[in-house]
């Protein structure tokens, strides 16, 4: 399932955030702290995690100490649907 959670957050980022489909996140890859999305993105993936993991996620944890990586944000919503 963390596989499957990894491959859904990677490609609504590419695809909808980022305008880049054919480009490939690493799950370890910084995305905050890189700059690769900013505090704008933050909010739209927060809903889009939200809407399709059925999770709610607190304002507070919107930040690089647990969305930073697609491994940090799988790992969230694995442990709130469990």
């Amino acid at each position: 399932m963390n596989d499957e959670t990894i491959s859904k957050l990677e490609e609504y980022i590419v695809t909808q955030m980022l305008k880049q489909p054919s480009r490939h996140l690493k799950a370890d890859e910084p995305l905050i702290t890189s700059g690769v999305i900013d505090s704008f993105h933050l909010v739209d993936l927060a809903l889009f995690v939200e809407d399709t993991f059925g999770v709610q996620i607190d304002d507070s944890e919107l930040n690089a100490d647990t969305f930073d990586t697609l491994e940090q944000l799988a790992a969230l919503i694995l442990g709130r649907q469990n």
